[in-house]
């Protein structure tokens, strides 16, 4: 097992080696949506220097307060996010809505002159994607996407293995999430408080379609196709983002996927079983799957394939495992006559190459195995982006990586619901019509 390579990759990450400036030089950010995932990034925020937390916004009174309290009762809590873009005391915003959200608010922090890291996805549709990416130029604001596994130690080690060729030719990447809970499939419990007192549904809506106050839409957003893309921008979104770091790919030509809702019928109208296949130009295949419906450790991971070996991600470890193949034609030529089977067994060169019982003894190497150790991946993903805020060095993860990711997840979408393949139009940047 080594352990040295991906503990040096992961104290490069660190955020002193990077140029993060003085712990003085501290920036202060605003809350846009302040749930679970908006609190853990709190949480991680929390550990680095020079970060001040000085403003929340929810739009249920008691995810606000849980808020305010991690930060030792210091930050305010804010009924519109717009106060928070037009405080002159905050340098950066974390949006952390529903995906409907994304496009207006980011658009909104990057005018009122704020550096913005949102959650994944980074859009709700992909012609989205386009308007962020102009308005981030325009602006000359940071923005960073919050798909952290490509700030990981595993993640670089996964990309120099493929980058150096130990895994020959690329051409199938196979990756899963798998669950099998109620929670897994995004039907959370509700707060006994939750009410039209304690919820503000109008805020919550925004651009999405009218409907009536429903705490199941609230709490259980990514259940419904008029806040979310379901598994496919929920999760196949970290895995697309992984292939295009890893593989430094763009786009795929052509997508086909077919999704059903087979089980969790609770309060959804997104799939709970979604496959997808994508063909990429640069000359490789990805099957992504998720079901909610078995969560077998087995069957749930991420591996990428070669002609000389594979690499698999399992759990915290980076497993490579060589190709070591010896051609075996016996079973074929063994059917010819029997004088040329004889010759084509005494040729040195097929000797040399398919029958390894007459080599001189040697040795193969059969796996190697890295564990990442150290800071987790979004805490040193949320410390990228606090050294592009003070050094004005362009994000890990910009809006057109963010919108190629998230484009993959809205036409994943498109193609199960036309029931068709789909294709990109890579001059446009958008899906071909």
């Amino acid at each position: 097992m080594e352990r040295g390579s991906l503990a040096a990759a992961a104290a490069a990450l660190a955020p002193g080696a990077f140029g993060q400036s003085a712990a003085s030089d501290r920036v202060r950010v605003g809350v846009i949506g302040s749930g679970a995932r908006a609190q853990g990034l709190m949480s991680e925020a929390l550990k680095l220097p020079g970060v001040d937390l000085v403003a929340v916004n929810d739009a249920y009174i008691g995810r606000g307060e849980r808020a305010k309290a991690m930060t030792g009762g210091k930050a305010r809590i804010v009924k519109d996010y717009r106060e928070i873009l037009d405080a002159t005391d905050i340098d950066a915003v974390f949006i952390g809505t529903p995906d409907h959200w994304h496009r207006q608010m980011s658009l909104d922090a990057l005018s009122a002159g704020k550096d913005v890291y949102i959650e994944k996805p980074m859009t709700y549709a992909v012609d989205e994607g386009l308007e962020i990416i102009a308005a981030a130029a325009k602006s000359d604001r940071i923005y960073q996407v919050g798909s952290q596994g490509i700030s990981s130690a595993t993640q670089l080690k996964a990309k120099e293995l493929v980058k150096r060729g130990a895994l020959g030719q690329v051409t199938m990447i196979r990756a899963s999430y798998n669950r099998n809970t109620a929670g897994g499939a995004w039907i959370y419990p509700i707060p006994p408080d939750a009410s039209a007192s304690t919820v503000d549904w109008n805020q919550f809506l925004g651009p999405a379609p009218q409907h009536d106050m429903s705490l199941e839409r609230f709490f259980r957003w990514r259940c419904y196709w008029d806040y979310s893309g379901g598994i496919a921008t929920d999760l196949f979104v970290h895995l697309v983002t992984t292939i295009h770091f890893i593989m430094d790919a763009k786009m795929p030509e052509t997508v086909m996927a077919a999704g059903q809702l087979y089980r969790w019928k609770e309060s959804r109208d997104v799939p709970d079983t979604v496959n997808a296949i994508m063909m990429y130009p640069e000359g490789f295949t990805v099957n992504l799957s998720s079901t909610f419906n078995n969560q077998s450790s087995s069957e749930s991971g991420f591996e990428i394939l070669g002609t000389k070996g594979a690499i698999a991600f399992r759990g915290g470890s980076l497993v490579f495992t060589p190709e070591n193949l010896a051609e075996d034609n016996r079973w074929v030529v063994e059917s010819w006559d029997e004088e040329l089977s004889q010759a084509y067994y005494e040729d040195p060169d097929v000797r040399a190459k398919e029958t390894p019982a007459t080599w001189e003894p040697q040795m193969h190497p059969t796996e190697e195995r890295w564990e990442e150790w150290g800071r987790n991946a979004t805490e040193v993903h949320l410390a990228h982006f606090f050294d592009s805020v003070r050094s004005r060095k362009p994000p890990v993860e910009d809006a057109v990586m963010g919108h190629h990711a998230a484009s993959c997840a809205h036409i994943i979408n498109e193609s199960l619901k036309r029931e068709a393949p789909v294709h990109w139009d890579f001059a446009a940047d958008k899906l071909k019509t």
